[in-house]
């Protein structure tokens, strides 16, 4: 299908426009989603639900489900698109926070935890036994839930090539040592649109990383996600999918990137359902075994479907 083909068939809503009808947030039940809040608050921990505003929020309280998001609430990376917190210093490492976790999962009885984080670039290990003393306290609490990551990219601001690989291999198999169901990490867009996007990560490391993943762990299925409304063209998305096919990734997420506040990356564009619906058709065809989507759709989102 051509561009200009595509331009027609599809209403292109640009974001001086009211916000499209299918930009819906679900609501969950209150006393549900209250409970969550709760109980997270009161563990002093942290989820990217909250902190990243996720549009899903209410569904996935509703549901008794969070993301945990690991090693404090502040980021050393500062991308475009996040409404988590960045700065230096960032939080220290609280050695009690895999405890905590592990004690909220087994509170709302979680048959499926994500666990992700910020980037602690800081760390000497950015951050890759975050996740394995967390994976541990949970599966001693909680010995059959299953818990998958979604990593930074351990790059920890070497500008050597030979030694970024080295450190990536390393904090990687910390991580994959721990036997998560699943591997995520996130290029987010195209290309392209990388350097203004995410602002010191690059497309080849969280490529490079994926594929080491395959590698070093084939029996652990990993997992992408692309945000859309950035600035991407359709033939872009297509390239970046064959690009994470190349590297065996086997699960790919696509949704609407929505403006958390007026200091983050503008909308470029909002992608209409069906486009969503083509596009993962698209995906499947490329060969990859789970494809979720659609306009609200986030990394962790129905994580859990076709996993357990």
């Amino acid at each position: 299908m051509s561009t200009n083909t595509r331009q027609n068939r599809y209403s292109k809503i640009l974001p001086s426009q009211r916000l499209p009808e299918w930009i819906r947030r679900p609501k969950g039940k209150a006393s549900t989603s209250e409970k969550v809040q709760s109980l997270v608050k009161g563990s002093e921990l942290h989820t990217i639900c909250e902190e990243g505003r996720c549009p899903n929020k209410g569904e996935c309280y509703a549901a008794g489900t969070a993301t945990f998001l690991l090693g404090g609430s502040t980021c050393t990376r500062s991308c475009a698109f996040c409404q988590v917190e960045k700065g230096l210093p960032p939080d220290p490492v609280d050695l009690l926070e895999p405890e905590r976790v592990a004690q909220a999962v087994n509170k709302l009885g979680l048959r499926y935890v994500v666990l992700t984080s910020v980037a602690r670039d800081d760390l000497s290990d950015h951050g890759a036994t975050l996740f394995t003393e967390t994976i541990r306290a949970i599966r001693l609490q909680n010995p059959f839930t299953a818990i998958e990551v979604l990593t930074p990219d351990f790059w920890g601001g070497t500008t050597d090539f030979s030694e970024l690989v080295k450190i990536q291999r390393e904090r990687l198999k910390i991580v994959l040592s721990a036997e998560p169901v699943c591997f995520n990490h996130n290029l987010e867009t195209v290309s392209r649109l990388q350097g203004e996007v995410r602002r010191g990560a690059t497309y080849t490391n969280s490529l490079r990383l994926l594929e080491a993943s395959r590698r070093i762990a084939p029996d652990i299925p990993t997992k992408s996600g692309l945000m859309l409304g950035l600035g991407e063209e359709f033939g872009e998305i297509i390239e970046t999918l064959k690009d994470l096919r190349k590297v065996d990734c086997q699960r790919v997420t696509l949704g609407q990137y929505l403006r958390p506040s007026l200091a983050h990356i503008p909308v470029s564009r909002y992608w209409t359902p069906d486009e969503f619906q083509e596009l993962g058709e698209i995906a499947r065809s490329l060969g990859f075994s789970k494809v979720t989507s659609g306009p609200l759709v986030r990394s962790s989102y129905h994580a859990e479907e076709g996993s357990l």
